[in-house]
């Protein structure tokens, strides 16, 4: 093969081994026709964009984005906690707070890594080497962006919040108006400067605060007290909806007692004022001391009344019939179901006790998908029995039996048009009941993939310094798990990475249908990779194009350069669209 064409090859490849979501085109929103809920379109009011004075020096930024942005006027400088998703959003609200103050912004606070919570942090920098503070695993999670699970939490994350839907489809994202990340938003992220483990008492600008661990909704969480103002900035431990204990775009465990001992913590500190990070603030209090009362009851009690009926022999579809709120939780204006919900929760709780196994022996070996429909189909009379069982139910309005049944027609290979009408049709029916925007983007997202033929995603831009902060061994983790073991076969190979400027050493060894990724030389190297890190990581992002970096002498390759562009072929990214 000649120079120009294994050259042509190694572009090829490395596009698409680049991090999931990285430039990628986002497809074009389509209105999906669909009903609104009132409470749904109620709770809209809560968004309402403006910058509210909770109290002398605190004033915070709602609607502007997914989450809020808080700020704190001290003697000669601001601090701000919490910096939206986007550097767009991040900009639009430092300039309503400049129309309020034009002291130099002295310090930001992370309340924990989320995305809408840090990508726009360095807008509030404005060029300046300014402080950061955080709980000492904050920069962890934010690595997770280089995420083994990335591709999928990208699409179920797309789905969740409605990325792809305008219009009536999308009325809000329970606890703001909408996450504002899109195929032309620019993220970056100022890492941690100051971190502490469990509490830390500091001052800055003349602000006195006390920034406390208090994992709930994750595991870095924190929350800032302003003792003598008698504010308390909760992070996402509170919001004005049932608290989100488990999350359909899949996360780790969330350890749902601790976020109740977490909320416990705050409501010993007596606050007159708390203001959330999302959903607007409060005062007084009594009233904040009876809401944070209820909040916290109400998690202990899904998790309290989950345990007991797991300790009875229910599986999670039994327990979830169960376990209701007592109707003075229940009638809680900030325990309706706008983000979180409690038979999610329920699940969440049992299978972070019990694991995936319910309990029924029945679910320890189940049928394969294929068996099980052809068997359904065959009490049916046949695949086009079950398609008129599918007709009937549409007819019916028994959506979710239809949305069932539409389960074992595609599995039975069966994607003709009715099919896929009769599903799409369920889908919205099932999306416009949904007062949960979660649920309810859900299912009117994947109804707008049937009938585009796409998989959704959340395109993510990040600017070139977020790149480059970004660790090295969290790509090459990704690229491990991205495996093409069919392709791969019993294929051996061993490829060094040597990143001169960082003086970090990478391998990646094959065998056996898996890769190990070392940080160290293998001395049985096949190929020898060497270049700058942050050209690896232009490259991999894809802000850089190979082609172009290697004929300028950028990197150099020693071994078979084909057997570098099989190997990298290997371990691409899946394609999401």
């Amino acid at each position: 093969m000649s120079r120009v064409a294994w050259l042509r090859a190694l572009v090829a490849v490395l596009v698409v081994l680049a991090l999931p979501g990285c430039g990628k085109p986002s497809v074009e929103v389509v209105d999906v026709e669909v009903n609104q809920q009132r409470s749904l379109a109620e709770h809209t009011q809560e968004f309402k964009k403006e910058v509210i004075k909770v109290t002398d020096g605190v004033w915070v930024a709602v609607g502007y984005g997914l989450a809020n942005s808080i700020m704190l006027e001290g003697d000669d400088g601001l601090v701000i906690v919490d910096t939206m998703e986007t550097l767009e959003e991040a900009e639009e609200v430092k300039q309503a707070f400049r129309e309020i103050s034009d002291k130099p912004i002295k310090a930001i606070i992370y309340t924990h890594n989320h995305a809408d919570h840090v990508f726009g942090s360095s807008a509030f920098a404005e060029g300046n080497a300014i402080d950061v503070y955080a709980h000492d695993t904050t920069s962890f999670y934010i690595d997770r962006v280089v995420n083994v699970i990335r591709p999928i939490v990208s699409a179920r994350g797309a789905r969740m919040f409605g990325s792809h839907l305008r219009g009536a489809a999308l009325e809000n994202a329970g606890i703001g108006p909408h996450l504002g990340i899109g195929p032309d938003s620019r993220l970056d992220v100022l890492r941690p400067t100051k971190t502490f483990s469990q509490s830390l008492d500091v001052t800055v600008a003349g602000i006195h605060m006390v920034l406390e661990h208090a994992p709930g909704e994750t595991n870095d969480q924190i929350f800032v007290w302003l003792p003598e103002k008698r504010v308390l900035l909760p992070g996402d431990n509170i919001y004005k909806t049932f608290p989100n204990l488990y999350t359909i775009r899949g996360t780790l465990n969330r350890d749902v007692l601790a976020w109740a001992q977490s909320i416990d913590k705050m409501r010993q500190l007596k606050p007159a004022f708390l203001v959330p990070s999302h959903t607007r603030p409060l005062q007084g209090e009594a009233f904040i001391a009876d809401t944070l009362t209820d909040y916290r009851d109400g998690i202990q009690f899904v998790h309290d009344q989950t345990v007991y009926w797991m300790n009875r022999g229910l599986t999670p579809d039994e327990i979830v019939e169960k376990v209701k709120l007592p109707e003075h939780l229940a009638q809680s204006p900030f325990l309706q179901e706008f983000y979180g919900q409690v038979d999610w929760s329920v699940r969440s709780v049992f299978t972070g006790y019990l694991g995936w196994f319910d309990g029924n022996s029945t679910t320890l070996n189940p049928l394969p998908p294929l068996e099980k429909a052809q068997r359904i189909a065959d009490l049916a009379g046949g695949e086009d029995g079950l398609l008129q069982k599918t007709r009937t139910a549409v007819l019916q309005k028994q959506w979710q039996w239809a949305l069932e049944l539409t389960d074992h027609l595609l599995v039975l290979g069966d994607k003709h048009n009715e099919v896929k009408r009769l599903r799409k049709e369920s889908l919205i029916a099932l999306g416009e009941m949904q007062s949960n925007p979660n649920a309810r983007h859900y299912y009117l997202t994947q109804a707008l993939e049937l009938d585009n033929d796409f998989t959704a995603g959340i395109p993510v831009n990040p600017e070139k310094h977020m790149v480059h902060s970004l660790p090295l061994v969290g790509i090459f983790q990704s690229m491990a798990v991205n495996l093409n073991i069919e392709k791969a076969g019993s294929l051996r190979r061993v490829v060094n990475f040597i990143f001169p400027d960082v003086e970090q050493l990478y391998s990646l060894s094959l065998r056996n249908g898996v890769v190990e990724v070392q940080s160290y030389l293998q001395d049985n190297a096949d190929i020898t990779v060497t270049m700058q890190s942050t050209l690896w990581k232009e490259i991999v992002s894809g802000m850089r194009n190979p082609l172009a970096a290697f004929a300028s002498g950028e990197f150099d390759i020693q071994g078979n350069k084909m057997d570098l562009i099989a190997f990298l072929a290997l371990v691409k990214a899946p394609d999401r669209e």
